[in-house]
């Protein structure tokens, strides 16, 4: 099977979902995030958001004096981002294939929310840092599952949060985030936790740099 034939039921799905949010979006989280996201992101850099949405972030990026493209797998996404935000730029990607970008083009890739929906990481990981600049920084956002969150979660309401029907098909501690995002190429990679109590974290906020060749 081609990785288009492989990703149109992906698209689907998403695009399904895409149709049942309502116009009023606001993004989960979204002041947690934008403040991650802009602590990193400096004037005139050239910034990819991965999984864009309505374009909420790119909005952010452009009033801070970056320079920002959004991306996305579903359609709908992409046409709420054109419409809220018509000044901007806003592509289509394939949810298997390779990102619509030249090698080295941006600065910084923001993926937030979005690697724990995706089932081939490593292909996606390495496409990030393929249109990361030498250097270029990565920054993103997933929910946390550390072992004692975990845990309670096995306890209380397993079944309801690993829904097999669900969205989210990758689960990530501190660890394993850092791992992974190093073994793929990335240095000086830090993993925080953000959000609810000591230990009941919500949010890991990850950031690292393409190695420079």
């Amino acid at each position: 099977m081609s990785a288009a034939c492989a990703g149109e039921p992906v698209r689907e799905f998403y695009e399904d979902v895409w149709s049942q949010l309502p116009d009023d979006l606001t993004p989960y989280a979204f002041a947690r995030r934008r403040a991650f996201l802009l602590a990193a992101v400096g004037p005139g850099d050239r910034v990819l958001d991965v999984g864009c949405g309505e374009g909420a972030f790119c909005a952010e990026l452009e009033a801070a004096g970056a320079h920002p493209v959004g991306v996305d797998i579903a359609e709908q996404a992409v046409a709420r981002a054109r419409a809220r935000h018509p000044h901007l730029r806003f592509e289509m990607a394939a949810p298997h294939g390779p990102l619509p970008f030249d090698d080295s083009e941006f600065d910084v890739v923001w993926a937030s929310e979005v690697i724990e929906h995706v089932a081939d990481t490593a292909r996606w990981l390495s496409e990030l840092r393929r249109v990361l600049r030498s250097g270029g920084r990565l920054l993103l956002t997933t929910p946390y599952h550390g072992r004692l969150k975990a845990a309670a979660l096995a306890l209380a309401r397993f079944e309801s949060h690993f829904d097999p029907l669900g969205q989210h098909l990758r689960f990530y501690t501190r660890r394993s985030l850092r791992e992974l995002l190093q073994g793929f190429g990335f240095e000086d990679v830090d993993v925080a936790t953000a959000g609810g109590p000591p230990l009941w974290r919500r949010t890991l906020l990850a950031a690292g740099r393409r190695r420079r060749f």
